[in-house]
């Protein structure tokens, strides 16, 4: 009988007649972003001529970069679109220490969707307190995140080195090819160079024609993740809804694997995270069920960005690969030892419980936070960041 539950021959006859065309676009759409990440490293590469590092100096200081990744992502509302757009460019020459404070970053910005998803149960006292709460322990947790790790990874350098060690273990150091392991160029790399080609005949200068592929490549991955999201949202809702109700109240392990997975599936950790959110609000599952849920979302929004570094070749391929790995293992680590740690569990709990309870008697403490966490705090850290670097 729970066969049936689970998937009944209507909605079987549903998923054979239309869930292949969907398949189909997905994959296309993949195609697109892998060319967007390649545009973005040949168009740095043609604009920087050889300057990339001085180029980036403005983001040098490892605080400054940080809040780049913050607001980055909290204007784009996805830290897929901006990983990705990182990987692009370090294949184009960004030095990798300077890109693993933006995807730290990134995993902060992320996080605003959650609360403006919360923000839809504004007017229903109890319902909006587990609402609000689902959403700020995500924002807790990665910031509690970079509160631990970017002081050790400025003073020891250790996701950097995982990074390397594996991309190296990977690409068979440089012994290797980029071009054997490489098997998407052949199908990548044909479109950047026809652009590359038509700006040329235009006239461009090389500032001018790697500019434009630059952005013609944010733009491009913008629209490809967006679009991505949605259709994978109508793919994957219902039967995503259904995992959720079944993994996510079995325990933490559970809850972690089921964010990772679905999250994997959709590509976007706040896709995910924003369904999650109005279940709590709704008093489906208790805050200490939507916790790990979200941690896994961590995890698996990673994809994206290890996807994107496939698309990479030359040089700075096994850079590109190396901080796609180091935003894997940065937000694996971080869920390991926070949530592996109870004292460090409890922190973003609690934090999230008491803003909470706070935003409940007055709405202006969410416009508070909000604008300390993704306006103020960022300002005040690259003034401080001035004086100490």
């Amino acid at each position: 009988m729970t066969e049936n539950v689970l998937e009944t021959p209507k909605e079987q006859e549903l998923n054979s007649a239309a869930n292949w065309r969907q398949w189909l676009t997905i994959a296309l759409l993949v195609y697109l972003l892998l060319i967007a990440v390649g545009m973005i490293g040949s168009g740095f590469k043609e604009a920087a001529g050889g300057q990339a590092k001085e180029l980036f100096e403005f983001a040098s200081n490892p605080i400054t970069a940080l809040v780049i990744g913050i607001i980055a992502t909290a204007l784009i509302q996805s830290s897929s679109t901006v990983t990705s757009i990182i990987v692009g460019l370090v294949a184009g020459g960004m030095p990798v220490e300077v890109a693993i404070p933006m995807v730290m970053g990134a995993n902060i910005g992320t996080t605003i969707t959650n609360t403006i998803v919360s923000m839809g149960f504004v007017k229903k006292g109890e319902d909006f307190k587990r609402a609000f709460q689902a959403a700020t322990v995500h924002d807790f947790f990665n910031v509690l995140s970079v509160v631990i790790f970017l002081p050790l990874e400025i003073m020891f350098g250790i996701l950097e080195k995982i990074g390397a060690f594996f991309a190296n273990m990977m690409l068979g150091g440089q012994s290797l090819s980029v071009k054997e392991f490489n098997f998407l160029k052949p199908i990548v790399k044909p479109p950047v160079k026809f652009l590359q080609n038509t700006f040329d005949s235009w006239g461009f200068s090389d500032v001018l024609s790697g500019s434009v592929l630059i952005l013609l490549g944010i733009t491009l991955i913008f629209v490809v993740i967006t679009a991505i999201g949605k259709i994978l949202k109508l793919v994957m809702v219902g039967r995503a809804k259904r995992i959720l109700h079944s993994a996510v109240g079995r325990g933490p392990v559970s809850g972690i694997a089921s964010g990772t997975g679905i999250t994997v599936l959709v590509q976007s950790s706040s896709t995910t995270t924003s369904l999650i959110v109005p279940l709590a609000g709704s008093g489906v599952f208790s805050l200490r069920q939507v916790y790990p849920f979200t941690l896994g979302a961590n995890i698996g929004t990673t994809i994206t960005a290890l996807l994107a570094a496939t698309a990479v070749s030359g040089d700075n391929a096994i850079f590109a690969l190396q901080i796609a790995l180091v935003h894997f293992f940065y937000n694996l680590i971080g869920v390991i030892v926070i949530y592996g740690v109870p004292f460090l569990r409890e922190i973003p709990l609690n934090l999230a419980v008491t803003l909470a309870s706070l935003a409940e008697r007055n709405k202006l403490y969410v416009a508070a936070y909000m604008l300390l966490l993704f306006i103020i705090i960022p300002l005040i850290l690259i003034g401080f960041s001035e004086w100490v670097f």
